[in-house]
């Protein structure tokens, strides 16, 4: 689900999309930052990183991605997960926290639509408020879209941390190692972009599916 087409039949929305999805990507990451400082991690602090401001989150290669394909990342919060208070329960908080930003985040714009729906403005909209209802959409469908993908299993993403939070102690070094490994993450990223790319589509259009269908759109 790209955006590149959305700039061709709609600039104003999809500069309306581009900033929603800064701000969405910057708020997944400051989840995770804010998350590791009430677990009793400071080291994304001393980074700087419990902020909004988009530009100390975004990873060019990762926007870009979400703008051609509609999946993609930011730059990762540094956490040092032996500075927990409690070890697995900080380790799964602070995985989830992204993902549970990007679901409000989801569902807060589902509901604006459900709204605009039902106070009937979607009737015979003008220019701009067509563009408003065609950017909150794609934004709602990408922030679900990255809260599905974070939620694998697979290293970096987030799901493999909540999982490592239930994994026996002694297999967390191997996921740490792989999770360090530039080679493993591009490959790991490319067959999830190529050889998994169909089951992956079914999964997330499934997801889509499901959640709008919640709010009757």
């Amino acid at each position: 689900m790209g955006l590149i087409s959305l700039l061709q039949s709609d600039p104003l929305a999809f500069l309306l999309v581009v900033l929603a999805l800064a701000f969405s990507l910057a708020l997944h990451e400051w989840g995770h930052a804010a998350a590791a400082l009430w677990m009793g991690d400071p080291t994304a602090k001393e980074q700087g990183r419990v902020t909004l401001n988009p530009l100390r989150h975004l990873d060019p290669i990762g926007s870009l991605l979400v703008l051609l394909v509609g999946v993609g990342w930011a730059k990762p919060v540094p956490v040092y997960p032996p500075n927990f208070r409690h070890y697995r329960l900080g380790l799964f908080v602070v995985s989830v926290a992204g993902i549970v930003v990007n679901l409000l985040i989801a569902t807060a714009l589902a509901l604006s639509l459900r709204y605009l729906l039902e106070a009937g403005l979607l009737q015979s909209p003008g220019a701009f408020l067509r563009g408003l209802v065609q950017a909150l959409a794609v934004a709602a469908s990408v922030n679900l879209v990255l809260a599905v993908f974070n939620l694998l299993p697979i290293p970096p993403l987030d799901g493999s941390k909540i999982l490592q939070s239930f994994l026996p102690l002694r297999w967390h070094p191997f996921v740490w190692r792989l999770e360090r490994n530039p080679t493993y993450a591009v490959v790991a990223l490319l067959l999830l972009l190529t050889v998994f790319r169909q089951p992956l589509g079914e999964l997330l259009s499934w997801a889509r599916e499901g959640f709008f269908g919640l709010f009757g759109l």
